[in-house]
């Protein structure tokens, strides 16, 4: 009956709308020293570069000298 496109559930309900999908479980580690882990280590570091360079650019002050003059 699947190849019509309906299925039937755990209950024995009919599906009328489409064949589910199958599930799927991504096996790749996201902790330790990975190349996900590494690219995005060295991304949020080129961000928080960047940011200091334009802090130092509009007010003219390092970063230490812009924290300290509040």
């Amino acid at each position: 009956m699947a190849s019509k496109g309906f299925t039937i559930n755990e209950r024995g309900q009919l599906n009328k709308i489409a064949i589910e999908p199958r599930v799927y479980v991504d096996e790749t580690p996201r902790i330790a020293f990975t190349n996900y882990a590494e690219k995005l280590n060295g991304r949020l570091a080129m961000i928080a570069f960047v940011s200091l360079l334009a802090v130092e650019g509009i007010t003219g002050h390092g970063l230490i000298g812009w924290l300290t003059s509040f």
